[in-house]
């Protein structure tokens, strides 16, 4: 059976340098696609990546909604391209305050950007009311590296009784991708701001990436080992959680992609 899949990536090859999560999230699209599903595919729009050379352009009726994070307004854009061999379409979220800089999460020294938790937020906030503007019901919402954890507590609170995401079941796949330092202290009341009201807002009191993904895991319906090295309490928190999990898969394997096909199938 095939599925309208939704994938929420923090970084997407060749738009980004490759990476263990680049990479997959450039090839599973296109595997899915192939595979009959049909797809949507997001990233944010960091200011690193190169509109001309990778030709991006505005989709003007997308953009131009104000979204408000702790109290601030800060506009959506949506920016589309294709990548060319794989047929795949990719949609990026730009926002001047949040992506204009020249970097992905971290400063010239390595430092993470202390906004990290608002960016993150907005992303979520403009994957979410981009998919209601395009009138399209995914089935599967796949949501890869921390940066779209709040993607999966948005569609299960805030969003719940939305037609467009009513049935949708969530995957979260787990990568090696710890961050050193917690995020904002304030991330619990921004997330809480939005209207999510949950006692598992208490694992945010430390935003750290362990809470993080401890978090992130309440929403989904399906969790997978995308890197061999998952942090070790994350994986053990994963197999103890309940959820359906998919064990780490070598991307070599004849039948990876199939596997994938098959997670979807099962949490159905």
């Amino acid at each position: 059976m095939a599925n309208k899949i939704l994938y929420v990536c923090q970084e997407i090859t060749p738009y980004l340098p490759e990476t263990e999560e680049s990479r997959l999230c450039r090839s599973l699209t296109q595997a899915m696609q192939e595979r009959g599903n049909e797809i949507r595919t997001f990233m944010p729009r960091y200011g690193c990546i190169n509109e001309r050379r990778h030709q991006l352009h505005e989709v003007i009726r997308l953009s131009g909604m104000n979204l408000i994070i702790d109290d601030n307004d800060h506009q959506l854009i949506i920016k589309v391209a294709s990548i060319p061999a794989a047929r795949v379409q990719i949609y990026f979220i730009d926002n001047d305050d949040y992506f204009s800089r020249k970097a992905v999460l971290t400063d010239p020294d390595q430092k993470y950007f202390p906004d990290n938790d608002e960016r993150a937020i907005f992303f979520a906030r403009g994957v979410l009311e981009t998919v209601k503007k395009l009138r399209w019901t995914p089935s599967i919402v796949h949501c890869h590296g921390w940066f779209s954890a709040v993607v999966p507590v948005y569609l299960k609170r805030v969003f719940a009784d939305d037609p467009i995401f009513r049935d949708v079941k969530v995957v979260v796949s787990l990568y090696n991708e710890a961050f050193p330092e917690p995020l904002d202290p304030g991330f619990r009341d921004k997330i809480a701001g939005e209207g999510v009201k949950d006692k598992n807002l208490d694992l945010l009191d430390l935003p750290s990436y362990e809470n993080l993904c401890r978090f992130v895991m309440h929403y989904a319906d399906g969790l997978v080992a995308a890197s061999q090295d998952v942090d070790l309490k994350v994986i053990e928190w994963a197999r103890k959680s309940g959820k359906p999990i998919l064990e780490y898969q070598n991307p070599e394997a004849d039948d990876f992609f199939d596997n994938y096909n098959r997670f979807y199938e099962a949490i159905q």
